[in-house]
């Protein structure tokens, strides 16, 4: 019996001592990215029948049964998939802000609205030299300003565009990374200490790519696992040892799309999808405004040539130009604008033809588009914010619910210190009693 004692107390005392190598190491890589709490699975040493014992009865002590990692598969899916449609989600606000920052701070809309008032104080005095320069100055603000709006949209385009080369170079670098991971994990022996340090990796891995793409996942037996991007009939990433390169190319009008190892890819997740969104509805924006320039240098230009000028010429158009990046003034004197109708003398204060300009300009109603493009904007970027909070949140929710499983809590490793210093002192009480037993026995004569 005290041999059997002594057994047990030592399987306790080293179950005990692999319990405090656990939590020594939980607590010190309480704060390493990626890194998934551990814990020590005991099991009973199996043991049946035997001189003097009942044979159902099993008096052997403990063992290891494993060092478990806390990670839940599904709870690792939901926080990859919820954060890489809050990624999305932000990123498409944030190239959306630029945009409408582009709209706002060019003061296009400021700009045309002045230069229809000053059209109309030369109303009611056309031949007036001073009104005649405010009316060529104003042309000159409104043009620079289609022109500073068509650069500022360029510059946010360029940017997205930036990011999203640099999130492909991301990706392919941990999709190259992810797939030696596999390699690493199908050699690995099981329950070894590399094996659960590389599934650490590889689930960080996993992690970081859903932040520029969707990801799903297949693990297999050996715990490799295959990534595919856009969807769940998406093509494959990763696949073992092998990784795809994703591309991207650039159309004519600015958007993005993307391709897997030449395959057309649609990425529904992760920053990369929101960027590719924010440059879509760039690209509407910077088709409205080309649409508004062009209607404002045809309007103005119609009728100018359908008048006279201050000298009795016939007028010339006062912008060149087709779209807001080249619209710009060509008439630079201000008794060149042509008030008066064709045949009228010069120095003519009939001011038909200035208020046929007027006329056709309110009937295109450029202030008012510029007024609805920034509306649409405005309103698209504050609708997305409220998508993006939302989905935000949920991704928090899934984090919290993962973290609670598999991060660290400190206190409760203290807990586990405690618990587990007593069970070895307990144990070594146990070794310290078959001990006195043994002694005892020797010593009966």
């Amino acid at each position: 019996m005290a041999s059997d004692l002594l057994a047990i107390g030592r399987s306790g005392a080293q179950a005990a001592r692999v319990a405090l190598d656990v939590t020594a190491q939980n607590i010190a890589n309480a704060s390493s990215e990626g890194y998934v709490r551990r814990s020590a699975r005991m099991a009973e040493v199996s043991s049946t029948g035997g001189f003097g014992r009942v044979g159902d009865v099993s008096l052997s002590g403990v063992r290891l049964d494993a060092v478990v990692r806390n990670a839940d598969l599904f709870r690792q899916a939901e926080v990859r998939r919820t954060g890489a449609d809050a990624a999305r989600a932000g990123a498409e606000v944030a190239g959306l802000e630029n945009t409408e920052a582009a709209i706002e701070q060019s003061r296009v809309y400021d700009a045309v609205v002045k230069f229809e008032g000053s059209l109309q104080q030369l109303v009611g005095n056309p031949t007036s030299e001073s009104l005649r320069a405010s009316v060529i100055e104003e042309a000159r603000t409104m043009a620079g300003s289609f022109n500073i709006a068509s650069k500022a949209l360029d510059s946010a385009g360029a940017g997205l565009r930036f990011e999203a080369t640099d999130g492909i170079g991301q990706v392919n670098t941990l999709a190259a990374q992810l797939s030696q991971v596999n390699l690493r994990l199908a050699r690995a022996s099981d329950a070894s200490s590399d094996q659960t340090a590389l599934l650490d990796q590889r689930d960080r891995l996993l992690q970081q790519l859903s932040n520029f793409t969707d990801v799903t996942t297949t693990v297999a037996v050996d715990n490799t696992v295959s990534v595919q991007i856009g969807g769940s009939t998406g093509p494959l990433l990763v696949q073992g040892g092998t990784a795809q390169t994703l591309a991207m190319t650039t159309a004519t009008d600015g958007t993005i799309t993307f391709n897997l190892g030449g395959t057309p890819v649609a990425l529904v997740g992760g920053s990369l999808a929101g960027k590719g969104q924010a440059l879509t509805k760039l690209a509407a924006i910077r088709t409205n405004l080309d649409t508004i320039a062009k209607s404002v240098i045809d309007t103005v230009n119609a009728a100018q040539t359908a008048g006279v000028t201050l000298n009795g010429t016939a007028g010339q158009a006062m912008f060149s130009g087709t779209t807001a990046a080249t619209m710009s003034l060509v008439l630079t004197n201000g008794t060149g604008i042509a008030t008066a109708p064709a045949g009228a003398a010069a120095n003519s204060r009939d001011a038909t033809n200035l208020n046929a300009l007027r006329s056709a300009l309110a009937a295109n109603d450029p202030a008012k588009a510029l007024d609805a493009l920034l509306f649409d904007i405005s309103g698209t970027v504050a609708g997305r914010k409220v998508t993006r909070d939302a989905l935000q949140t949920i991704a928090n929710t899934a984090s919290v619910s993962l973290q609670s499983q598999a991060g660290v809590d400190l206190d409760q490793e203290a807990v586990n210190l405690v618990r587990y210093q007593q069970a070895f002192q307990a144990s070594g009480k146990v070794m310290q009693t078959a001990k006195d037993i043994f002694d005892t026995l020797l010593a009966i004569r």
